[in-house]
């Protein structure tokens, strides 16, 4: 197993991309995930919180009520182009797993604070070295809550529209994230075509 963090969550032109990498690999792990998890995964990495506990965070509350703790999350099968995650926990010393969807895993390990991991073979059929998004970046916080980047720069009219789409996101209005996904996607296809 490769230990891994989450790097970079980002809105791409087939979704919402979240990046997986280990310190001493060069790969990344990129997993597409749905609206829901990107939402609440932008919100743990950017230090928020939610008006209303969101099901991850049910999640870790029913975790913690139960004295159950999480041990770490494995990205552990790759079929048919859909990965697979267990959650590794444990209660009353004794360990158990149970079967996740990727993303799930990945919002509740990061309320918990346990530790990620790929399995070697996942990272080498999937794995790929990825440069960084600098555009529509959903994530902009490490988990320690330094930014990111480490110089200012005038953002772009792609890069403004995706920090209001994490906004949007964030803030559960939907049509307006709809709707500025959609001007986002319409820039890139003009940048693309001159």
């Amino acid at each position: 197993m490769i230990p891994v963090k989450v790097e970079q969550l980002f809105l791409s032109n087939k979704g919402f991309v979240v990046l997986l990498k280990g310190d001493s690999d060069p790969r990344s792990l990129p997993i597409f995930i749905d609206g829901d998890q990107a939402r609440s995964i932008a919100i743990c990495l950017n230090g928020l919180e939610a008006p209303r506990p969101l099901t991850h965070d049910l999640l870790k509350n029913l975790l913690d009520f139960l004295e159950c703790r999480l041990v770490r999350v494995e990205i552990c099968d790759l079929k048919e182009g859909v990965f697979y995650a267990r959650l590794v926990l444990v209660r009353e010393r004794e360990e158990t797993t149970l079967d996740s969807r990727p993303s799930d895993a990945i919002a509740l390990a990061l309320r918990a604070q346990a530790p990620l991991f790929v399995a070697a073979r996942v990272m080498d059929e999937a794995g790929q070295v990825v440069e960084k998004q600098a555009t529509g970046d959903v994530g902009t916080k490490r988990l320690d809550g330094r930014a990111k980047t480490s110089a200012p720069h005038k953002l772009t009219p792609v890069e403004t529209l995706g920090r209001d789409l994490e906004k949007a996101v964030i803030e559960e209005r939907f049509e307006d994230a709809a709707r500025l996904r959609d001007e986002i996607n319409r820039l890139k296809a003009k940048h693309d075509t001159n």
